[in-house]
C-alpha cells in the first residue's frame, strides 16, 4: 500500500497532530486511544507516544492507512493555484 502524501509547514509535526491532519483519525481523543492501544506504526515501528516528533520523510500507518510526511514548500498537488 502507497501512503498519501501530506505535507507539513514546520520542521516537524507531533504523532497525535498529524493523525488528524492525515485523516486517520476524527478528533484528538481518538488519536489518543489508537496510540495507547498500539494501533499506530511509525516507520515500521509500533508508536505509543502520542508527542513523538514526525519529520520529512516518516510514514504512519494506521489500520490499513498510511500517510506520508512531507515538505509543503515541494509538495506539488496538481491544482492550478
Amino acid at each position: 500500500m502507497e501512503p498519501d502524501d501530506v505535507p507539513i509547514r514546520e520542521d516537524m509535526i507531533r504523532l497525535g497532530q498529524f493523525l488528524k491532519l492525515a485523516n486517520l483519525v476524527e478528533h484528538g481523543g481518538q488519536a489518543k486511544e489508537v496510540i495507547a492501544a498500539g494501533e499506530v506504526v511509525v516507520n515500521d515501528d509500533v508508536e505509543t507516544r502520542r508527542g513523538r516528533q514526525l519529520h520529512v520523510g516518516d510514514v504512519v500507518r494506521l489500520g490499513g492507512q498510511a500517510a506520508r510526511v512531507v515538505d509543503e514548500a515541494t509538495y506539488e498537488d496538481d491544482l492550478p493555484w
